[in-house]
């Protein structure tokens, strides 16, 4: 879908109490939409090119409710700062800052040691996990592609809101480098997952019946990202 750049943002007061609403236009949309920003914790609220604001905001008030159940739903979030406890393959590391130090920001002894000014912290902490998330779900997606004797194309680790993975017709496989954070059995059934996309770039009954190959615990891990997954969005 096209989506041209936000509208505005603002709080509203809605029926369940104030939300930060983010007002959006997209060229492809049929109809008025809202969904909440797991990660922003924000509501989001898309417009056709022809419908107006006002429409929109009819539509929020009118599932006010249900928009105020869904934010108070979220999981708390966490940001990446001196102190807080990030997870790693679903272990918990204090983030330790050392403004003295030097180096960026890497794992040692069950934490996440930052160096350098306090400002630099976050995008540190972020740059460490993405490179972890990089080596790691690398290693498991080569293996289980190995397993089934494919190959993919390349792999990319990126920043995604609404896939864990991806296949690409061209067989690059992409990861959200979020995963880090999951336990260890989580990312190899995600690996897993996209390396039988390889195969097959479809859900059907010999997709399926691959993975249960690659991965026999593959639902376990799908349990864990739909019930514990929301929280890793809000990390950060």
């Amino acid at each position: 879908m096209t989506v041209m750049p936000d509208l505005s943002r603002e709080s509203l007061a809605l029926p369940g109490g104030v939300a930060d609403v983010i007002w959006r236009r997209s060229e492809r949309a049929r109809r008025i939409s809202l969904r909440i920003d797991a990660r922003t914790g924000a509501v989001v609220v898309t417009l056709p090119p022809r419908s107006s604001k006002r429409a929109g905001m009819a539509l929020l008030m009118e599932n006010g409710g249900w928009v105020s159940r869904r934010l108070a739903a979220l999981p708390i979030g966490v940001t990446f700062s001196d102190g807080a406890a990030v997870p790693i393959e679903g272990v918990p590391h204090s983030i330790r800052h050392r403004p003295g130090g030097r180096g960026g920001a890497w794992i040692e002894g069950g934490a996440i040691v930052v160096s350098g000014e306090a400002a630099f912290v976050r995008r540190r902490v972020t740059d460490c996990l993405k490179n972890e998330a990089r080596r790691r779900l690398t290693a498991y997606a080569w293996a289980k592609a190995a397993e089934a004797g494919l190959k993919p194309r390349r792999i990319m680790i990126k920043d995604t809101r609404s896939r864990w993975g991806s296949c690409a017709p061209d067989g690059t496989l992409s990861f959200s480098w979020r995963l880090v954070m999951a336990p260890a059995h989580v990312q190899i059934y995600v690996a897993a997952h996209e390396a039988a996309h390889l195969r097959h770039l479809n859900h059907g009954s010999a997709f399926w019946a691959l993975v249960e190959t690659l991965c026999p615990a593959w639902r376990l891990a799908s349990d864990w990202l739909r019930d514990d997954g929301p929280r890793l969005l809000r990390i950060g």
